[in-house]
């Protein structure tokens, strides 16, 4: 899927403190939100629908990805 990426908005989460080793999201046409790597602004980008980001992020909550 090609998503288009030249308007978007991205944000940090709050508790990045300014760093440029974050991830960060955009709220995309098409009910698509993006996520992409700050040192890489103009890499690839992971597009998920509203309903994958929201399990990854409850499953990030939840400590689902840990590393034993």
């Amino acid at each position: 899927m090609n998503d288009d990426r030249s308007e978007a908005k991205w944000f940090k989460s709050s508790r990045s403190e300014g760093s440029a080793n974050c991830v960060e999201v955009a709220w995309l046409e098409r009910d698509r939100v993006g996520v992409r790597d700050s040192k890489n602004p103009n890499g690839p980008a992971l597009t998920f629908t509203p309903g994958e980001w929201d399990a990854f992020v409850a499953g990030a909550q939840d400590g689902y990805f840990k590393h034993p």
